[in-house]
């Protein structure tokens, strides 16, 4: 029975970093009458790591803001977890939650980012579709809900990293697409009918509300941070040795308002 379910369907697996906005996007996804995403599921934000046995959440490996940094989350197609009856195990576990009655299954982690190779070996009939935010957008919209166990600059490292990860990857994999969460809140319609076209759907109206400009708050809590003499040493030093690394990826640290080119995540 997984085997033929498994042969009439395709996988859309989900990832970016914690307050990414990989949660709005697959809400808004999940409106379309093809797509089955996870709801009312329980887990947190509907997570599709919480509802598999097989492999470590990633609470495990110190969650947001850390959980890249440990070497064994990063998974690929040489890991041992990789085998038919694993497999059969997630796809039974998030199964229950899908409606099976729709050709393409959504599933979202933001562990994903770092485990694309070994989902796409587990599930060959996948596309990923990986969510971007600006690194300083994503370490304070972190850092607020953590603050006595993270440190800023600390957080701008494991960004960093995991999209380093991410980079060796995409060139294993097969169909992937990137997009960014800022051109996501600028224009959801089309940054949707980029996805769409990316499954080969049709394009759906996206339903929902999505806010604007909700990057500000946490480029004010930089400037504030970074203008501290000795308070903010520590995250002035990050910034200065990560910025060229940050470029790669399409932003900027020593400009906010910086739109470029992405190299590292040229798919």
């Amino acid at each position: 029975m997984v085997t033929a379910e498994l042969a009439n369907h395709h996988f859309l697996f989900v990832g970016g970093l914690h307050r990414s906005g990989t949660t709005i996007i697959t809400r808004c996804l999940a409106e379309h009458p093809e797509i089955s995403g996870f709801k009312d599921t329980g887990a947190q934000e509907d997570e599709g790591q919480f509802l598999q046995s097989v492999y470590p959440i990633g609470r495990v490996h110190g969650g947001p803001g850390a959980f890249g940094f440990a070497p064994e989350a990063s998974l690929t197609e040489e890991s041992p977890l990789v085998s038919v009856e694993n497999r059969d195990q997630m796809f039974s576990g998030w199964s229950r939650h899908w409606d099976l009655g729709r050709p393409v299954l959504m599933e979202k982690s933001p562990p994903n980012i770092i485990r694309t190779r070994f989902l796409q070996a587990q599930f060959p009939r996948s596309w990923f579709l990986i969510v971007v935010r600006h690194p300083v957008a994503v370490t304070f919209a972190t850092f607020t809900r953590r603050p006595k166990r993270t440190r800023v600059d600390e957080l701008l490292r494991h960004w960093v990293h995991c999209h380093e990860i991410l980079e060796r990857d995409l060139p294993h994999l097969d169909r992937a697409l990137i997009v960014p969460y800022e051109g996501f809140v600028a224009d959801p319609d089309a940054t949707l009918g980029r996805v769409y076209d990316f499954l080969g759907l049709p394009h759906h109206p996206n339903p929902l509300p999505i806010r604007g400009e909700t990057n500000d708050r946490y480029y004010r809590m930089w400037r504030e941070q970074t203008s501290r003499r000795v308070a903010g040493r520590r995250t002035r030093l990050a910034a200065t040795q990560l910025e060229a690394r940050v470029r790669r990826f399409g932003y900027s640290l020593d400009d906010l308002g910086f739109t470029g080119p992405a190299p590292s995540l040229t798919t």
